[in-house]
């Protein structure tokens, strides 16, 4: 049987990395040092250095930016977005890993800690897919459920959550002259700051003068679509689905949201991009099923 395209790799120390055509693209981290799981690195297509970094490049006590990652600074009066505090973000669970020729995608089950009660507060069921793109572009295809424990679960009004991306210091706007673009033609940190938006672009310069960057969609199926996007010329972009309001969920209705991220060559392209949003409109989501196989009993599918 021919190895498909796109495959899972478990790795040591808690990580998976991501390969197309046997090479890496993106690796997932969920070790107990840190206080919650994060993609890293994302590499570029034409550089085939990282898209996202680890921390900010100017402020020390920003390490919580670990690259592409889930938190929330107001959850029920805890603060599970900042380092140093007893809120942890923790996978209790793998659910599937599925290689195939189109995609390859990882699920897995989260569990949210106040620090206090042994009990979680919510889970997370995480459902990340990598597509290949042409020139070695690549796509990361988020599906994300929350389920409360309690009844219900407020997530409070505030610009830190749910997913957010840390870009590398070449293609920041501060630190290394890159452009942050959204789809209504908007540009740079004062004119995009909390303004909805179907999609966020940040591109620039990589070292040995490679220009690519990384477009981040928010799903028309997500509530309050189009988000509002919490950004920084210093080289983040996040998508606040509580940025105008909280929002309360329940164990009969979960918030379900879903998220695409393009590893893309080249500056911002607006046409290429509204045609990715579209594609990415249309595009079936995730359930995981039970495998028909007596070795594994997972499978994630397309419904």
């Amino acid at each position: 049987m021919p190895t498909p395209r796109c495959t899972l790799l478990p790795l040591p120390d808690h990580q998976v990395a991501f390969l197309v055509d046997g090479r890496e693209r993106l690796r997932w981290h969920h070790g107990p040092q840190y206080p919650r799981p994060f993609f890293y690195p994302l590499l570029g297509p034409a550089s085939g250095q990282s898209l996202t970094r680890m921390g900010h490049p100017g402020a020390p006590n920003h390490d919580h930016h670990r690259s592409i990652w889930f938190a929330h600074n107001q959850v029920v009066g805890h603060d599970f977005w900042a380092d140093g505090k007893p809120p942890r973000i923790r996978q209790l669970d793998w659910l599937a890993y599925d290689d195939g020729d189109a995609e390859a995608t990882m699920a897995v089950k989260l569990g949210w800690f106040d620090g206090h009660d042994p009990k979680a507060l919510l889970e997370q069921e995480l459902i990340a897919a990598i597509l290949p793109g042409p020139n070695d572009e690549t796509f990361l295809e988020i599906q994300t459920r929350f389920v409360p424990t309690a009844q219900t679960l407020e997530f409070g009004k505030t610009n830190f959550g749910f997913l957010a991306v840390r870009v590398a210091k070449a293609i920041s706007a501060f630190f290394g002259g890159g452009t942050l673009t959204n789809s209504e033609g908007q540009i740079g940190e004062p004119a995009i700051f909390g303004k909805p938006a179907k999609w966020m672009d940040y591109s620039g310069t990589q070292p040995g003068g490679h220009k690519e960057g990384i477009a981040f969609f928010d799903h028309p199926s997500n509530p309050g679509h189009p988000t509002a996007w919490h950004v920084r010329e210093d080289g983040w972009m996040g998508a606040s689905a509580c940025f105008a309001a909280p929002r309360t969920i329940t164990k009969a209705e979960p918030l379900v949201l879903r998220y695409l991220l393009h590893a893309h060559r080249g500056g911002v392209d607006a046409a290429r991009e509204t045609a990715t949003f579209a594609a990415f409109a249309k595009r079936p989501g995730f359930a995981l099923v039970k495998a028909p196989a007596k070795h594994t009993a997972w499978g994630v599918r397309r419904v």
